[in-house]
């Protein structure tokens, strides 16, 4: 299987999709095989939410050299409409205007390319709503 065939394949990835336990209700974030609260192993699917808020936030000054480029960046952990976390980068966002409880939509950007033939990995950033 190629690489982005691969990487398209993961749910969550691309389609924000988690999973919620069938017995007591627990959402996750991503997809886990076993409740943490209840040790069930029946779930549902549920797609989340695209927009939420700021929960917390830091600047990155220093970042992996893949991203070097990139910096200063801020990264963020956003709870969604439908109370899961996730954590993502802000862009389309001056740094000093970041606030927490800021409202803001997810959007499929594009995160790094990789290797010889230049592939192109694709994800969740953050913007104002």
């Amino acid at each position: 299987m190629s690489v982005p065939k691969y990487w398209r394949n993961i749910p969550q990835r691309y389609r924000l999709e988690a999973v919620k336990c069938i017995k007591c209700g627990k959402l996750f974030f991503p997809p886990r095989p076993v409740c943490n609260e209840c040790r069930s192993q029946e779930f549902e699917t549920v797609h989340l939410s695209d927009e939420g808020k700021i929960v917390t936030f830091t600047v990155l000054n220093s970042a992996p050299s893949k991203f070097s480029y990139q910096t200063p960046y801020p990264i963020a952990v956003i709870e969604l409409s439908d109370s899961a976390k996730i954590c993502a980068q802000i862009t389309d966002c001056d740094i000093d205007k970041l606030y927490i409880g800021m409202p803001v939509k997810l959007q499929m950007r594009k995160l790094s390319t990789e290797g010889d033939a230049g592939i192109i990995n694709y994800g969740y950033k953050a913007v104002p709503a």
